[in-house]
């Protein structure tokens, strides 16, 4: 049996299948696919490392979920604490009212309450669940907990050229203010596990394995390597390329997905992890074994490489918008972010037609990069950096300091819809505005 084949067994088919060790599903949850239940939960992140932080069944990453695309969900999320949750269901096409963010009109889920939500599984590809709302100076709620996963959405034409499927999914613990009051972090995962501390990936010689990688990351920008090996990315956010490209490193800002196929062609016991050994000493990394093979994990320091979202695209020249926002990033006194001069909830909507394509120039006007996210539509970068672009399509894109990056969204899923900057900090700070349709 394939691991592949095993995930799609160990999914979301059943509310069983998505609860944690020990846990039985309410009553009222026995029709459910999918059942989480929130709660704080102590994690060993290594021996006699143990932090107390929310998480979804009491695991952290929550339980690794699949469905097949097209398919219609049921969902229930118990809230187990004393204070109101939101789940956001990252990258999926839905209904505003079940997307999981209040902005957009999706109801919280009270205190020791549930909340059913009902969806269709749609667009295939590598999308995600996390928790959703304000945190402030609260460093142990929202994206700086535990509260996340991974959800494939599978597409029944996929042939699966791989041998496995392994998640890789990067987070931050204990969390402070530093004096300039920036967040940093004192300990890093993968797989909530530092470095040395789970179970290594086991792969064998001359096997084909596809890296989900996704960046679960409060505020951090991460870029990966896997000494020895190179990545062919085939797909970024789960939507794939038309021009997959094999890279060296792997860069992926908060909320961010690549898919990458890797050849094992070099036995060993190798580290996945971060290029930065500041981070990679305090967690961020994997053990890729090899069979057969043993001793200590061995790490190479890689050479410069510029990641670049153009060398994935297109030749062709994206289609003229039917109309276009200028988005201007600044930040002003007080730490707050704006968007035209505006913070949320002042920012003017963008108000747009069904079935139009729109582009969206993100201006950043700042000394500091921007990871934007859109709810509910994914985007065809057009221009990142001043260089053109077509048939890269996200739902998420890192605008680089004092840059401008252009995309096209096609407006295909009426509703009030969140466009934000998934640093935490700078959406706590006002970096929020709304697409409106037009009836």
């Amino acid at each position: 049996m394939t691991r592949r084949r095993l995930f799609s067994l160990a999914g979301c088919g059943m509310a069983r299948a998505a609860l944690g060790a020990g846990q039985t599903a309410h009553a009222d949850s026995r029709d459910a696919d999918i059942t989480l239940h929130i709660a704080e939960a102590t994690i060993e992140l290594a021996p006699r490392r143990f932090i107390k932080t929310l998480t979804y069944n009491g695991l952290t990453p929550g339980p690794l979920l699949r469905a097949t695309e097209g398919r219609s969900l049921t969902v229930d999320v118990w809230n187990d604490t004393g204070e109101s949750e939101l789940v956001h269901w990252h990258g999926f096409h839905i209904p505003a009212d079940v997307d999981g963010a209040h902005e957009e009109g999706t109801p919280h889920i009270p205190p020791h309450d549930h909340r059913r939500y009902t969806f269709t599984a749609r667009p295939a590809g590598a999308r995600w669940y996390h928790s959703h709302g304000h945190a402030g100076r609260n460093l142990h709620r929202t994206t700086y907990s535990g509260q996340f996963g991974l959800f494939i959405v599978e597409s029944a034409n996929d042939p699966g050229r791989y041998d496995l499927d392994v998640p890789i999914i990067l987070h931050e613990w204990d969390p402070f203010f530093t004096e300039d009051m920036d967040v940093g972090y004192r300990l890093f995962s993968i797989n909530g596990k530092m470095l040395g501390a789970g179970e290594p990936v086991r792969v064998r010689s001359g096997q084909r394995v596809l890296f989900r990688v996704l960046n679960a990351s409060a505020t951090m920008t991460h870029r990966l390597a896997l000494p020895g090996h190179r990545f062919n990315v085939v797909a970024l956010d789960g939507n794939a390329l038309p021009a997959p490209r094999t890279v060296p490193v792997l860069e992926l800002a908060p909320a961010e997905r690549v898919d990458a196929l890797v050849d094992m062609d070099q036995p060993g016991v190798w580290i996945l992890g971060e290029t930065r050994e500041a981070q990679r000493s305090i967690g961020m990394g994997i053990v890729v074994e090899y069979a057969g093979q043993q001793g200590p994990a061995r790490w190479v320091s890689q050479p410069p490489f510029a990641w670049d979202y153009t060398a994935f695209g297109g030749a062709m020249p994206a289609p003229d918008p039917d109309g276009r926002f200028q988005l201007v990033i600044k930040e002003v006194s007080g730490h707050k972010w704006t968007i035209n001069g505006k913070s949320f909830p002042q920012t003017e909507p963008m108000v747009v037609s069904p079935n139009r394509r729109y582009r969206l120039v993100f201006d950043n006007q700042s000394s500091e990069a921007h990871p934007l996210h859109l709810h509910r539509h994914r985007f065809e970068v057009t221009r990142f950096a001043g260089k053109p672009a077509s048939d890269i399509l996200k739902d998420t894109v890192l605008v680089p300091a004092w840059r401008q990056v252009e995309v096209d969204v096609l407006t295909a899923n009426p509703g009030p819809t969140l466009l934000h900057c998934h640093q935490q900090q700078h959406m706590d700070l006002g970096f929020m505005t709304m697409l409106q349709y037009t009836e």
